[in-house]
């Protein structure tokens, strides 16, 4: 039986520095950082609330395949991947908080069916979603115009 998610992985462009972006920036604690025989680097991190959440930071390369590895670096470089959704108690002031730390928004903190939410980009361009949630149904997509 499956009984929870444990790990997720964003393709970085750069181990160290995402690293540092993750920890110094958006306040994730590291877990590990292991240089495996072939060279291979697994090296994750996670939000102090739910530590049993790690983000494994991953740059693109084996054992995906070369033609792979390059279409992930081409999305990176156009700013098209999608990273992480961050749950968040104030989206106006993470936002400011975030914005003050240098962090690129793609969209300020906007109202949304479901509640606050912003959109920036992590070091290596990577989409991040900021949500600060509030109660909703699915009347309240309906309400808004918005596809539900």
């Amino acid at each position: 039986m499956i009984t929870n998610i444990s790990i997720v992985s964003v393709f970085v462009k750069d181990q160290d520095e995402s690293k540092k972006f993750y920890v110094d920036v958006l306040g994730f604690e590291e877990k590990d950082d292991i240089t495996l025989g072939d060279g291979y680097r697994w090296c994750t991190v996670f939000h102090p609330n739910q530590p049993e959440l790690m983000v494994n930071l991953a740059v693109p390369g084996p054992p995906l395949s070369p033609e792979y590895a390059e279409a992930v670096r081409r999305a990176q470089d156009e700013g098209g991947m999608h990273g992480l959704g961050l749950t968040v108690d104030d989206c106006q002031q993470t936002y400011e908080d975030l914005k003050a730390k240098g962090v690129e928004f793609l969209q300020e903190p906007s109202k949304r069916p479901y509640g606050v939410e912003a959109l920036c980009r992590d070091n290596s361009g990577n989409w991040v979603v900021l949500v600060e949630t509030t109660p909703y149904t699915a009347e309240d997509f309906a309400a808004s115009g918005a596809p539900g």
